[in-house]
């Protein structure tokens, strides 16, 4: 059976690498939306597929030169190019080969460490992606149960959220409440000493009586 080909895709490092600039920017193009929509999400992370990032090329500056542009083809084992996101295959990262094969991330890693799990179909932005057929195959020469609905779940395309970029949204926090001036009372103003203390205590204030001659 023939191996089976990797389509380009390309996570913020690559992007940064083909057109020269600082991760940061290709981040920045995602966010003010020069970037389209990511095609693939796994394991919470965006990837774009080459022609999808190919459209920014030649425009505000931006540049892909020809030597990075082979630079990154030849990084990709058994590259193949797509055009429609829809003809992409299913593309799993850790994440979803821990749900698919019940067991924990750190598990996963670890026997990626190991060298107990296939070699992963591609490292983009440092990290491991498969084809889901890469890890069905493996999982049944090793004899690792497969859970049916995340494989359900996974062939019909349902994606993972992506995790959360950039600054926090702000919080509405409550106004500090504004501590009255201590006050003083002598043993004629009882009346007021005791109605001040009242009120205090009734907004949530903390009271010292600290008695003097």
């Amino acid at each position: 059976m023939a191996a089976a080909r990797t389509p380009y895709l390309l996570g913020h490092a690559e992007i940064a690498d083909l057109f020269g600039v600082a991760r940061q920017t290709s981040q920045k193009w995602r966010v003010d939306g020069t970037l389209a929509k990511p095609d693939v999400v796994a394991s919470g992370n965006p990837y774009w597929l080459l022609d999808t990032v190919l459209r920014l090329d030649g425009h505000a500056g931006r540049q892909a030169t020809a030597q990075r542009l082979d630079q990154y083809r030849s990084s990709i084992r058994r590259g193949c190019r797509i055009e429609d996101p829809a003809a992409l295959p299913t593309i799993v990262g850790i994440k979803e080969v821990a749900q698919l094969l019940g067991v924990d991330q750190q598990t996963v890693s670890r026997w990626r460490n190991r060298k107990q799990l296939v070699e992963a179909d591609l490292v983009l932005s440092r990290s491991p992606l498969w084809l889901l057929d890469t890890i069905e195959a493996d999982a049944l020469e090793r004899d690792r149960a497969i859970a049916p609905n995340e494989l359900e779940r996974l062939r019909s395309g349902e994606q993972a959220p992506q995790k959360p970029r950039g600054r926090k949204p702000a919080t509405h926090r409550p106004a500090k409440k504004v501590v009255p001036p201590a006050r003083s009372f002598t043993a004629s103003e009882r009346d007021e000493a005791i109605s001040f203390v009242s009120q205090m205590l009734s907004e949530g204030h903390s009271v010292i009586i600290r008695p003097t001659r």
